[in-house]
Protein backbone atom coordinates (compact mmCIF):
# COMPACT_ATOMS: atom_id res chain seq x y z
CA UNK A 1 0.00 0.00 0.00
CA UNK A 2 0.88 3.72 -0.07
CA UNK A 3 0.25 5.36 3.27
CA UNK A 4 0.54 8.67 3.89
CA UNK A 5 0.54 9.94 7.50
CA UNK A 6 0.69 13.40 8.85
CA UNK A 7 1.44 14.46 12.21
CA UNK A 8 2.92 17.70 13.91
CA UNK A 9 5.49 15.30 15.52
CA UNK A 10 7.89 12.43 14.66
CA UNK A 11 10.84 10.95 16.45
CA UNK A 12 13.69 11.52 16.43
CA UNK A 13 13.12 14.61 14.80
CA UNK A 14 10.62 16.82 16.90
CA UNK A 15 9.30 15.05 20.04
CA UNK A 16 6.99 16.71 23.16
CA UNK A 17 5.76 13.23 24.10
CA UNK A 18 4.07 10.15 23.34
CA UNK A 19 2.82 10.89 19.65
CA UNK A 20 6.23 11.14 18.35
CA UNK A 21 7.02 8.09 19.63
CA UNK A 22 4.02 6.32 18.26
CA UNK A 23 4.18 8.00 14.21
CA UNK A 24 7.99 7.47 14.26
CA UNK A 25 7.06 3.46 14.94
CA UNK A 26 4.76 3.22 13.20
CA UNK A 27 5.20 4.78 10.00
CA UNK A 28 8.60 2.95 10.88
CA UNK A 29 7.02 -0.56 10.79
CA UNK A 30 4.87 -0.31 8.11
CA UNK A 31 8.22 0.60 5.83
CA UNK A 32 9.86 -2.58 7.39
CA UNK A 33 6.90 -4.46 6.42
CA UNK A 34 7.37 -3.44 2.81
CA UNK A 35 4.71 -0.51 2.51
CA UNK A 36 5.60 2.57 0.71
CA UNK A 37 5.16 5.47 3.35
CA UNK A 38 5.64 9.07 3.50
CA UNK A 39 5.18 11.55 6.57
CA UNK A 40 4.29 14.86 6.91
CA UNK A 41 6.01 16.76 9.12
CA UNK A 42 5.69 21.03 9.79
CA UNK A 43 9.87 22.10 8.53
CA UNK A 44 10.69 22.97 12.36
CA UNK A 45 14.09 25.05 12.97
CA UNK A 46 15.04 21.31 14.88
CA UNK A 47 13.90 19.19 12.30
CA UNK A 48 16.18 20.90 9.85
CA UNK A 49 18.75 21.04 11.78
CA UNK A 50 18.69 17.29 12.11
CA UNK A 51 21.37 15.27 10.39
CA UNK A 52 19.35 13.08 8.44
CA UNK A 53 17.66 16.04 6.89
CA UNK A 54 20.79 18.48 6.49
CA UNK A 55 21.34 16.97 3.06
CA UNK A 56 16.89 17.23 2.68
CA UNK A 57 16.30 18.00 -0.78
CA UNK A 58 13.68 20.95 -1.88
CA UNK A 59 11.09 18.79 -4.27
CA UNK A 60 8.52 21.37 -4.49
CA UNK A 61 7.63 25.23 -4.27
CA UNK A 62 4.18 25.68 -2.57
CA UNK A 63 1.42 28.61 -3.23
CA UNK A 64 -0.91 28.37 -0.26
CA UNK A 65 -4.63 29.76 0.04
CA UNK A 66 -4.81 31.64 3.27
CA UNK A 67 -8.27 33.33 3.54
CA UNK A 68 -7.60 36.42 1.30
CA UNK A 69 -4.52 35.88 0.88
CA UNK A 70 -1.96 33.32 -0.95
CA UNK A 71 1.28 32.20 1.42
CA UNK A 72 4.52 30.88 0.16
CA UNK A 73 6.37 27.84 1.25
CA UNK A 74 9.08 25.04 0.35
CA UNK A 75 8.52 21.27 0.36
CA UNK A 76 11.80 19.32 1.46
CA UNK A 77 12.24 15.72 1.42
CA UNK A 78 14.92 12.61 3.06
CA UNK A 79 14.88 9.47 3.11
CA UNK A 80 15.77 8.30 6.64
CA UNK A 81 15.18 4.32 5.81
CA UNK A 82 14.08 2.23 2.67
CA UNK A 83 10.41 2.44 1.59
CA UNK A 84 10.13 5.69 4.06
CA UNK A 85 10.03 9.21 3.28
CA UNK A 86 9.59 12.40 5.41
CA UNK A 87 8.17 15.42 3.85
CA UNK A 88 9.20 18.72 5.70
CA UNK A 89 6.26 21.34 5.12
CA UNK A 90 8.53 24.56 5.16
CA UNK A 91 7.58 28.29 6.24
CA UNK A 92 10.16 30.29 8.00
CA UNK A 93 7.78 32.79 9.04
CA UNK A 94 5.43 29.95 10.71
CA UNK A 95 8.16 27.11 11.43
CA UNK A 96 11.90 28.72 12.44
CA UNK A 97 10.83 28.44 15.76
CA UNK A 98 12.18 26.63 18.70
CA UNK A 99 9.30 25.29 20.21
CA UNK A 100 6.89 23.12 18.12
CA UNK A 101 4.24 24.79 20.00
CA UNK A 102 4.69 27.76 22.28
CA UNK A 103 8.16 29.11 23.74
CA UNK A 104 7.26 27.22 27.61
CA UNK A 105 5.21 30.14 28.70
CA UNK A 106 2.04 30.21 26.31
CA UNK A 107 1.46 28.54 23.08
CA UNK A 108 1.65 30.60 19.78
CA UNK A 109 -1.02 33.37 19.23
CA UNK A 110 -0.47 32.09 15.22
CA UNK A 111 -1.05 28.03 16.20
CA UNK A 112 -4.08 27.83 14.09
CA UNK A 113 -2.69 29.79 10.91
CA UNK A 114 0.56 27.57 11.20
CA UNK A 115 -1.62 24.25 11.19
CA UNK A 116 -4.07 25.16 9.01
CA UNK A 117 -1.42 25.81 6.40
CA UNK A 118 0.55 22.65 7.28
CA UNK A 119 -2.59 20.54 6.66
CA UNK A 120 -3.07 22.52 2.77
CA UNK A 121 0.47 22.07 2.35
CA UNK A 122 0.24 18.51 2.61
CA UNK A 123 -2.66 18.49 0.22
CA UNK A 124 -0.95 20.78 -2.45
CA UNK A 125 2.12 18.19 -2.34
CA UNK A 126 0.10 15.17 -2.35
CA UNK A 127 -1.38 17.01 -5.83
CA UNK A 128 1.77 18.07 -7.33
CA UNK A 129 3.96 14.87 -6.54
CA UNK A 130 1.14 12.69 -7.55
CA UNK A 131 1.77 10.33 -4.26
CA UNK A 132 -1.34 8.75 -5.31
CA UNK A 133 -2.02 7.27 -1.52
CA UNK A 134 -4.24 4.21 -0.79
CA UNK A 135 -4.46 5.73 2.62
CA UNK A 136 -3.77 9.53 4.25
CA UNK A 137 -3.67 9.19 8.03
CA UNK A 138 -3.59 12.32 10.37
CA UNK A 139 -2.67 13.06 13.43
CA UNK A 140 -4.64 14.65 16.65
CA UNK A 141 -6.03 18.19 16.41
CA UNK A 142 -2.70 19.97 14.39
CA UNK A 143 -3.61 16.78 11.44
CA UNK A 144 -7.43 16.76 12.10
CA UNK A 145 -8.00 19.73 9.07
CA UNK A 146 -5.96 17.20 6.48
CA UNK A 147 -9.57 14.47 5.29
CA UNK A 148 -11.48 17.29 4.95
CA UNK A 149 -9.69 19.75 2.86
CA UNK A 150 -8.04 16.54 1.08
CA UNK A 151 -11.75 16.27 -0.10
CA UNK A 152 -12.39 19.34 -0.69
CA UNK A 153 -9.37 19.65 -3.13
CA UNK A 154 -10.63 16.90 -4.96
CA UNK A 155 -14.20 17.68 -5.21
CA UNK A 156 -13.09 21.55 -6.20
CA UNK A 157 -10.35 19.96 -8.93
CA UNK A 158 -12.34 16.81 -9.90
CA UNK A 159 -9.42 14.17 -8.98
CA UNK A 160 -8.55 11.57 -6.65
CA UNK A 161 -5.60 12.22 -3.59
CA UNK A 162 -6.66 9.43 -1.27
CA UNK A 163 -8.67 6.18 -1.17
CA UNK A 164 -9.47 6.48 2.25
CA UNK A 165 -8.75 8.68 5.35
CA UNK A 166 -7.96 7.79 8.86
CA UNK A 167 -8.10 10.39 11.68
CA UNK A 168 -6.07 8.95 15.10
CA UNK A 169 -7.27 10.93 18.23
CA UNK A 170 -3.88 10.81 20.58
CA UNK A 171 -5.59 12.91 23.33
CA UNK A 172 -8.92 14.37 22.75
CA UNK A 173 -7.88 16.68 25.47
CA UNK A 174 -5.98 18.95 23.05
CA UNK A 175 -8.68 20.00 20.39
CA UNK A 176 -7.58 22.82 18.68
CA UNK A 177 -10.39 25.35 19.28
CA UNK A 178 -9.94 28.93 18.17
CA UNK A 179 -11.82 31.87 17.64
CA UNK A 180 -14.58 31.92 14.82
CA UNK A 181 -12.67 34.23 12.79
CA UNK A 182 -10.02 31.72 11.81
CA UNK A 183 -12.33 29.71 9.25
CA UNK A 184 -11.82 32.58 6.86
CA UNK A 185 -8.26 30.68 6.84
CA UNK A 186 -9.43 27.30 5.67
CA UNK A 187 -11.31 28.50 2.59
CA UNK A 188 -14.09 25.84 3.12
CA UNK A 189 -17.58 26.49 2.33
CA UNK A 190 -19.81 28.50 4.28
CA UNK A 191 -21.69 25.74 5.29
CA UNK A 192 -19.08 23.41 7.36
CA UNK A 193 -19.40 26.33 9.82
CA UNK A 194 -22.26 24.71 11.94
CA UNK A 195 -22.87 22.64 14.58
CA UNK A 196 -22.82 19.58 11.78
CA UNK A 197 -19.28 21.09 10.97
CA UNK A 198 -16.30 22.68 12.38
CA UNK A 199 -18.43 25.03 14.67
CA UNK A 200 -18.24 24.80 18.38
CA UNK A 201 -19.63 27.09 20.47
CA UNK A 202 -19.05 30.00 18.42
CA UNK A 203 -15.59 28.92 18.16
CA UNK A 204 -13.98 26.31 15.15
CA UNK A 205 -12.86 23.15 16.85
CA UNK A 206 -10.20 21.65 14.24
CA UNK A 207 -10.30 17.89 16.05
CA UNK A 208 -13.92 18.01 15.51
CA UNK A 209 -13.48 17.87 11.46
CA UNK A 210 -11.46 15.00 11.88
CA UNK A 211 -13.32 13.00 13.69
CA UNK A 212 -16.43 13.92 11.63
CA UNK A 213 -14.93 14.11 8.04
CA UNK A 214 -12.60 11.19 7.88
CA UNK A 215 -13.40 7.40 6.52
CA UNK A 216 -12.35 5.69 9.84
CA UNK A 217 -11.04 7.15 13.33
CA UNK A 218 -9.19 5.37 16.02
CA UNK A 219 -7.60 6.09 19.33
CA UNK A 220 -5.04 4.29 20.54
CA UNK A 221 -6.44 1.80 22.51
CA UNK A 222 -9.84 0.26 23.16
CA UNK A 223 -10.82 1.32 26.48
CA UNK A 224 -9.88 5.10 25.52
CA UNK A 225 -12.37 4.25 22.76
CA UNK A 226 -15.18 4.07 25.26
CA UNK A 227 -13.97 6.60 27.44
CA UNK A 228 -14.54 9.25 24.87
CA UNK A 229 -17.69 8.68 23.95
CA UNK A 230 -18.64 9.59 28.03
CA UNK A 231 -18.69 13.16 29.31
CA UNK A 232 -16.12 12.09 31.85
CA UNK A 233 -13.51 11.65 29.28
CA UNK A 234 -14.80 13.04 26.04
CA UNK A 235 -14.04 16.76 26.84
CA UNK A 236 -16.88 17.94 25.38
CA UNK A 237 -16.54 15.85 22.48
CA UNK A 238 -18.26 13.01 23.53
CA UNK A 239 -21.60 13.82 21.52
CA UNK A 240 -19.27 13.90 18.51
CA UNK A 241 -17.68 11.22 18.83
CA UNK A 242 -20.63 8.59 19.44
CA UNK A 243 -21.63 9.63 16.28
CA UNK A 244 -19.22 7.83 14.65
CA UNK A 245 -19.30 4.79 16.97
CA UNK A 246 -19.67 2.49 14.11
CA UNK A 247 -16.00 3.68 12.18
CA UNK A 248 -14.16 3.90 15.39
CA UNK A 249 -11.89 1.44 16.75
CA UNK A 250 -9.07 1.59 19.82
CA UNK A 251 -5.74 0.29 18.26
CA UNK A 252 -3.27 -0.06 21.27
CA UNK A 253 0.38 1.56 20.02
CA UNK A 254 3.59 -0.50 20.36
CA UNK A 255 7.22 -0.28 21.57
CA UNK A 256 9.83 0.52 19.55
CA UNK A 257 11.87 -2.68 20.13
CA UNK A 258 14.75 -0.97 18.33
CA UNK A 259 15.10 1.99 20.59
CA UNK A 260 13.40 0.22 23.79
CA UNK A 261 15.33 -2.96 24.81
CA UNK A 262 16.95 -3.19 27.88
CA UNK A 263 19.03 -6.13 25.51
CA UNK A 264 20.42 -3.73 23.64
CA UNK A 265 19.96 -0.31 24.63
CA UNK A 266 23.12 1.41 23.83
CA UNK A 267 21.87 4.41 26.41
CA UNK A 268 22.21 2.20 29.41
CA UNK A 269 25.90 1.42 31.57
CA UNK A 270 24.90 -2.25 31.33
CA UNK A 271 22.61 -4.36 29.46
CA UNK A 272 20.54 -7.23 30.50
CA UNK A 273 17.61 -9.89 29.55
CA UNK A 274 14.85 -11.35 31.41
CA UNK A 275 17.33 -14.18 31.60
CA UNK A 276 20.27 -12.59 32.96
CA UNK A 277 18.91 -9.60 35.01
CA UNK A 278 22.42 -8.49 36.48
CA UNK A 279 22.59 -5.65 34.11
CA UNK A 280 19.71 -4.02 35.95
CA UNK A 281 21.33 -3.55 38.73
CA UNK A 282 24.16 -1.75 36.96
CA UNK A 283 21.47 0.44 35.95
CA UNK A 284 19.98 0.79 39.20
CA UNK A 285 23.40 1.77 41.02
CA UNK A 286 24.12 4.75 38.10
CA UNK A 287 20.22 5.85 37.96
CA UNK A 288 21.08 6.17 42.23
CA UNK A 289 24.61 8.22 41.46
CA UNK A 290 23.09 10.55 38.58
CA UNK A 291 20.63 11.37 41.12
CA UNK A 292 22.71 12.48 43.82
CA UNK A 293 22.25 8.99 46.04
CA UNK A 294 24.06 6.78 47.28
CA UNK A 295 24.25 4.00 44.47
CA UNK A 296 24.18 0.79 47.33
CA UNK A 297 20.81 2.43 48.80
CA UNK A 298 18.75 -1.24 49.67
CA UNK A 299 15.23 0.33 49.42
CA UNK A 300 12.94 0.64 47.09
CA UNK A 301 13.15 3.01 44.21
CA UNK A 302 10.82 5.00 42.41
CA UNK A 303 11.03 7.05 38.83
CA UNK A 304 8.49 9.01 37.01
CA UNK A 305 8.82 10.26 33.12
CA UNK A 306 6.02 12.89 32.18
CA UNK A 307 4.79 16.00 31.53
CA UNK A 308 3.76 17.86 34.40
CA UNK A 309 0.18 18.18 33.67
CA UNK A 310 -2.73 17.73 35.91
CA UNK A 311 -3.65 14.72 33.31
CA UNK A 312 -0.40 13.24 34.53
CA UNK A 313 -1.36 12.99 37.88
CA UNK A 314 0.97 15.01 39.92
CA UNK A 315 -0.74 16.74 42.30
CA UNK A 316 -1.58 12.93 43.57
CA UNK A 317 1.79 12.42 43.42
CA UNK A 318 2.42 15.93 45.10
CA UNK A 319 -0.58 15.04 47.88
CA UNK A 320 1.42 11.36 48.74
CA UNK A 321 4.82 13.44 49.91
CA UNK A 322 4.51 12.56 53.07
CA UNK A 323 4.91 9.04 51.83
CA UNK A 324 8.17 9.85 50.38
CA UNK A 325 9.62 11.70 53.64
CA UNK A 326 8.44 8.82 55.76
CA UNK A 327 9.14 5.84 53.81
CA UNK A 328 13.04 4.19 53.57
CA UNK A 329 12.53 5.12 49.41
CA UNK A 330 13.74 7.22 46.77
CA UNK A 331 11.73 9.49 44.01
CA UNK A 332 13.29 10.35 40.99
CA UNK A 333 11.51 13.06 38.79
CA UNK A 334 12.25 13.67 35.30
CA UNK A 335 9.63 16.16 33.76
CA UNK A 336 8.78 19.77 33.01
CA UNK A 337 5.39 21.51 32.57
CA UNK A 338 3.39 23.53 34.72
CA UNK A 339 5.57 26.03 36.93
CA UNK A 340 3.75 25.36 39.72
CA UNK A 341 3.94 21.93 40.17
CA UNK A 342 7.39 22.25 39.14
CA UNK A 343 8.26 24.88 42.00
CA UNK A 344 6.18 22.17 44.41
CA UNK A 345 8.54 19.45 43.50
CA UNK A 346 11.17 21.61 43.64
CA UNK A 347 10.89 22.77 46.93
CA UNK A 348 10.32 19.02 47.87
CA UNK A 349 13.29 18.37 46.25
CA UNK A 350 15.23 20.53 48.31
CA UNK A 351 14.03 20.34 51.22
CA UNK A 352 14.88 16.19 51.57
CA UNK A 353 17.48 15.78 48.56
CA UNK A 354 18.33 12.68 50.61
CA UNK A 355 15.41 11.30 49.20
CA UNK A 356 14.13 13.19 45.93
CA UNK A 357 15.64 14.31 42.90
CA UNK A 358 14.11 16.25 40.14
CA UNK A 359 15.52 16.98 36.80
CA UNK A 360 13.19 19.30 34.29
CA UNK A 361 15.82 18.81 31.39
CA UNK A 362 15.12 16.97 28.36
CA UNK A 363 17.13 14.18 28.62
CA UNK A 364 16.17 10.77 26.52
CA UNK A 365 19.33 8.97 28.13
CA UNK A 366 18.36 9.78 31.48
CA UNK A 367 14.23 8.67 30.48
CA UNK A 368 16.11 5.19 29.67
CA UNK A 369 18.21 5.05 33.12
CA UNK A 370 15.24 5.46 35.15
CA UNK A 371 13.18 3.13 32.89
CA UNK A 372 16.20 0.26 33.71
CA UNK A 373 17.05 1.53 36.70
CA UNK A 374 14.10 2.23 38.83
CA UNK A 375 12.05 -0.26 41.06
CA UNK A 376 9.04 1.02 40.13
CA UNK A 377 7.49 3.19 37.67
CA UNK A 378 4.57 5.92 38.79
CA UNK A 379 1.44 6.75 36.00
CA UNK A 380 -0.87 7.83 38.63
CA UNK A 381 -2.83 9.78 35.37
CA UNK A 382 -6.42 11.14 35.96
CA UNK A 383 -6.62 10.01 32.10
CA UNK A 384 -4.50 8.40 29.64
CA UNK A 385 -4.79 7.29 26.30
CA UNK A 386 -2.54 4.63 25.46
CA UNK A 387 0.54 5.66 27.48
CA UNK A 388 4.02 4.19 26.54
CA UNK A 389 5.82 4.84 29.46
CA UNK A 390 4.13 1.75 31.71
CA UNK A 391 4.94 -0.53 28.54
CA UNK A 392 8.39 0.21 28.49
CA UNK A 393 8.80 -0.26 31.98
CA UNK A 394 7.26 -3.70 31.50
CA UNK A 395 9.94 -4.56 28.98
CA UNK A 396 12.69 -3.39 31.22
CA UNK A 397 11.33 -5.07 34.39
CA UNK A 398 10.42 -1.86 35.88
CA UNK A 399 7.05 -2.50 37.89
CA UNK A 400 4.72 0.05 36.79
CA UNK A 401 2.30 1.85 39.32
CA UNK A 402 -0.96 2.92 37.23
CA UNK A 403 -4.65 4.31 37.80
CA UNK A 404 -6.92 1.89 36.15
CA UNK A 405 -7.57 4.38 33.39
CA UNK A 406 -7.49 4.22 29.35
CA UNK A 407 -4.43 2.39 28.18
CA UNK A 408 -2.58 1.77 31.44
CA UNK A 409 -5.93 -0.42 32.25
CA UNK A 410 -5.27 -2.20 28.76
CA UNK A 411 -1.85 -2.94 29.44
CA UNK A 412 -0.91 -3.74 32.88
CA UNK A 413 -2.58 -6.70 34.68
CA UNK A 414 -2.54 -6.10 38.20
CA UNK A 415 -0.05 -8.79 40.64
CA UNK A 416 -2.48 -9.10 43.80
CA UNK A 417 -5.86 -9.60 41.53
CA UNK A 418 -3.55 -12.02 38.67
CA UNK A 419 -0.76 -13.74 41.09
CA UNK A 420 0.03 -15.57 38.29
CA UNK A 421 0.35 -13.12 35.74
CA UNK A 422 0.50 -10.08 36.96
CA UNK A 423 2.73 -7.39 35.80
CA UNK A 424 1.90 -4.19 37.61
CA UNK A 425 0.17 -2.15 40.34
CA UNK A 426 -3.04 -0.25 39.80
CA UNK A 427 -5.19 2.07 41.66
CA UNK A 428 -7.77 4.61 40.87
CA UNK A 429 -7.20 7.93 39.99
CA UNK A 430 -7.23 9.16 43.79
CA UNK A 431 -4.93 10.39 46.43
CA UNK A 432 -5.59 7.86 49.42
CA UNK A 433 -5.85 4.71 46.07
CA UNK A 434 -2.49 5.75 44.98
CA UNK A 435 -1.24 6.06 48.55
CA UNK A 436 -2.44 2.23 48.95
CA UNK A 437 -0.72 1.90 45.59
CA UNK A 438 2.46 2.84 46.80
CA UNK A 439 2.24 0.86 50.12
CA UNK A 440 1.61 -2.44 47.99
CA UNK A 441 4.58 -1.58 46.38
CA UNK A 442 6.65 -1.54 49.50
CA UNK A 443 4.91 -5.17 50.59
CA UNK A 444 5.75 -6.09 46.88
CA UNK A 445 9.74 -4.78 47.12
CA UNK A 446 10.14 -6.86 50.05
CA UNK A 447 8.79 -10.30 49.18
CA UNK A 448 11.90 -11.10 46.62
CA UNK A 449 11.19 -14.20 45.14
CA UNK A 450 7.58 -12.56 43.77
CA UNK A 451 8.79 -9.32 43.03
CA UNK A 452 11.46 -11.08 40.93
CA UNK A 453 8.18 -13.25 39.02
CA UNK A 454 6.23 -9.91 38.66
CA UNK A 455 9.07 -8.14 36.75
CA UNK A 456 9.42 -11.04 34.91
CA UNK A 457 6.19 -11.53 33.62
CA UNK A 458 6.17 -8.28 32.53
CA UNK A 459 9.27 -8.62 30.50
CA UNK A 460 7.37 -11.98 28.78
CA UNK A 461 4.78 -9.37 27.23
CA UNK A 462 4.98 -8.77 23.49
CA UNK A 463 4.41 -4.80 22.91
CA UNK A 464 5.99 -4.57 19.84
CA UNK A 465 5.51 -2.61 17.08
CA UNK A 466 5.07 -5.74 14.89
CA UNK A 467 1.59 -6.99 16.32
CA UNK A 468 0.24 -3.34 16.40
CA UNK A 469 1.03 -2.63 13.09
CA UNK A 470 -0.42 -5.69 11.79
CA UNK A 471 -3.70 -4.44 13.70
CA UNK A 472 -3.24 -1.10 11.18
CA UNK A 473 -2.68 -3.01 8.14
CA UNK A 474 -5.69 -4.70 8.88
CA UNK A 475 -7.91 -1.44 9.29
CA UNK A 476 -6.75 0.01 5.86
CA UNK A 477 -7.22 -3.20 4.05
CA UNK A 478 -10.73 -2.80 5.70
CA UNK A 479 -11.20 0.01 4.93
CA UNK A 480 -10.38 0.07 1.85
Amino acid sequence: MKIVHAASELFPYMKTGGLADAVGALSGSLADNGHEVSVFLPGYRAVLEHKDALGAERKLRLKIEMGPAYLSGDVRVFSPRKNLNVYLICREEYFDRRGAYGNGERDYEDNADRFIFFCKGVVETLRLAELQADIVHSHDWQAALLPLLLREAERRQHLTLALKTIFTIHNIAFQGVFPAKVFARTNLPDELFHIDGLEYYSQINLMKGGILFADRVTTVSPRYAKEIQTAEFGCGLEGVVQTRTDDLVGLLNGVDTAIWNPATDALLPARYSQTNMSGKQVCRAELLKRAGFAPDFKGPVFGIVCRLTEQKGVDLLLANRDFFLKQDCRLVVLGSGDKRMETELEELAAATPKKVALSSKHDESMSHLIEAGADFFLMPSLFEPCGLNQMYSQVYGTIPVVSRVGGLADTVIDADEHADVGTGIMCEPTVASLRQALHRALRLYADKPRLAAVQKHGMARDFSWKAASGAYERLYEEAM
